[in-house]
């Protein structure tokens, strides 16, 4: 038999969406990772969630311990180029906060939220608002009673059955929506809890060996775990949980779906913005026109298009290459410093040939051509501008930030 038409057969499941990330159904198998900074420090947690998009990372989890946290939520998500999802841990009302914030997905953990008047009530507000919930079972915080129940013991059976118990929660108002995880750190636990879990429902289910600590060894053990399902058809969203730069994690994420097939390889990873109330340009077909310009070549660069130059080059710092609108002009970047404005007609040209040439002559070299300092002045007074034409705050954030604070009383 042909290498190339080895696959690996996948198990059937439900299908649910994550913003626009289909997850299970015989949709690709999608990357996810969690950002590491106080999701309060909305810029930190933006170039970190453009950073990871660079990476190959499809969906996102952010802490949502507080509700500065959920203000904070309400700030990123217009300016995420990722679907973001809610990390809730013991107070339900956050997850309340959250969704007002306009997240795309929960994570509840069964083994701190325990009450079923609270999971019921966010399970409906969820269903009411058409968004996803990941149960999210960690065998270092099972629930005491299924703890005991199996002997002081954690066991497959008992995560199993924690699972099954929130999805009954659910079941009773209605909600469906669902994708699930039993995570453990030790992996032959964490292999058997899915092998078993696969067995009782047809819910799409997320990968992932929990703490599997800092690489070398941490990919090895979260690749142990997570590449054994997969060969067995089991899984249709991974994480890598590495005491690592979330960034490793996507990136292992990505080489692992493509050595198993599971994904195709790219050419060129491009990134953009979702657009926003700031927005200069149609970013999506400046995307779409980009795509269709870089064709078949073999660039492999991450390249990001950006919507204003208010956030873009710094969002996306991390992109070998980028450009952003402002005034009716591109402002070129490389690896997050300006180096050239374009007209915006000739965005996408300009792209293409700086791309070449990296690819070429490298990075060092494409800095070096140019007046950077120059670029960058260009730039901050494209800025300015469009601050003062559309404010600081063009995404009304600030109202969702509001109702949010309303939560408290």
């Amino acid at each position: 038999m042909d290498a190339g038409s080895i696959t690996f057969p996948r198990r059937q499941t439900r299908q649910i969406h994550v913003g626009d990330v289909a997850v299970g159904g015989g949709a690709p198998i999608s990357i996810q990772s969690m950002t590491t900074t106080k999701t309060a420090d909305v810029d930190g947690t933006l170039q970190q969630i453009y950073a990871l998009a660079a990476a190959g990372c499809d969906i996102v989890r952010c802490t949502c311990n507080e509700l500065e946290a959920a203000e904070g939520l309400a700030r990123i998500v217009p300016r995420s180029p990722l679907p973001i999802i809610a990390d809730i841990h013991h107070q339900y009302r956050m997850a309340l906060a959250a969704m007002e914030a306009g997240v795309h997905g929960l994570r509840l953990n069964p083994g701190n939220i325990r009450k079923p008047e609270h999971i019921k009530a966010v399970a409906t507000e969820a269903r009411d608002r058409g968004l996803p919930i990941r149960i999210g079972v960690n065998g270092g915080s099972l629930d005491p009673a299924l703890y005991d129940k199996y002997g002081g013991r954690v066991t497959p059976e008992a995560m199993v059955e924690s699972a099954m118990q929130e999805l009954a929660y659910f079941d009773e108002v209605g909600f469906h929506d669902v994708k699930i995880s039993v995570k453990a750190s030790n992996v032959p636990l964490m292999v058997e809890a899915y092998r078993q879990l696969a067995d009782a429902t047809d819910h799409p289910l997320h990968l992932g060996v929990t703490e599997a600590g800092p690489p070398p060894a941490g990919l090895v053990k979260a690749t142990a775990g997570i590449a054994t399902l997969l060969a067995e058809g089991i899984g249709d969203t991974i994480r890598y949980s590495l005491t690592a730069d979330p960034v490793e994690e996507a990136r292992a994420g990505r080489q692992l779906l493509e050595a198993l097939g599971l994904r195709e390889r790219k050419n060129i990873d491009l990134i953009a913005c979702p657009s926003c109330g700031r927005a200069e340009v149609d970013v999506i077909k400046v995307a779409n026109d980009a795509m269709a310009a870089f064709g078949d070549r073999e660039i492999p660069l991450q390249v990001a298009v950006m919507g204003c130059v208010v956030n873009g080059p710094g969002e996306a710092r991390d992109a070998d290459l980028g450009i952003a609108a402002g005034r009716q002009r591109g402002h070129l970047f490389v690896k997050g410093q300006n180096v050239a404005v374009v007209p915006e007609a000739d965005m996408v040209e300009a792209l293409v040939e700086w791309a070449e040439f990296i690819v070429e002559n490298g990075t060092d070299a494409a800095l070096a051509r140019v007046d950077t300092e120059k670029a960058r002045r260009e730039a901050e007074r494209d800025r300015a501008d469009l601050l003062d034409d559309k404010g600081a705050d063009a995404n009304r954030s600030e109202q969702r930030v509001e109702i949010i604070r309303g939560l408290r009383s």
